[in-house]
């Protein structure tokens, strides 16, 4: 007998990652999240389960590259990722962290540092230097990319 695969909702899907951190993790992930889609309605959301960290990204398509910014959580933490010419930010703060030529991350201790002047200044300042604009109408769509078989543990 040939069985179906049923299609399921990615609302879901990532529900059941999310699940996988300890609770406190799981309200900062969903808090992260919910300030970033505010912030971006349009955006589309791509999520990747992998093997280091659970990754949603926040794009106008759903070409990876096109991302400007996601959210990459491990057991102990959030970080905000900005994804496209983070090198060329003014951060006055001191906020930014990492070497790489392209990205630099921000440690999210919650949701509330998303409001924070000098990181929605940050933000703002990185979506005029994105490849695709970013679409602030509201719309998003919710897209599973990938999923490790084999991940470190998240609690």
């Amino acid at each position: 007998m040939k069985r179906y695969c049923q299609p399921v909702d990615p609302e879901a899907e990532l529900d059941g990652f999310i699940a996988k951190f300890a609770p406190a993790m799981q309200a900062q992930i969903r808090g992260c999240r919910k300030a970033m889609r505010e912030r971006f309605p349009g955006a589309i959301q791509m999520v990747y389960d992998n093997y280091n960290f659970l990754v949603i990204g926040f794009g106008p398509t759903e070409r990876p590259s096109d991302a400007p910014f996601s959210l990459a959580a491990d057991r102990t933490r959030v970080n905000l990722c900005f994804l496209q010419r983070a090198t060329e930010l003014a951060d006055p703060a001191g906020l930014l962290r990492g070497e790489g030529k392209v990205v630099r991350s921000v440690r999210l201790a919650g949701p509330d540092d998303l409001a924070r002047p000098e990181l929605r200044a940050l933000i703002d300042a990185a979506v005029p230097l994105a490849r695709v604009p970013m679409d602030t109408s509201p719309g998003f769509r919710l897209v599973i990319k990938s999923v490790s078989a084999t991940q470190r543990p998240r609690r």
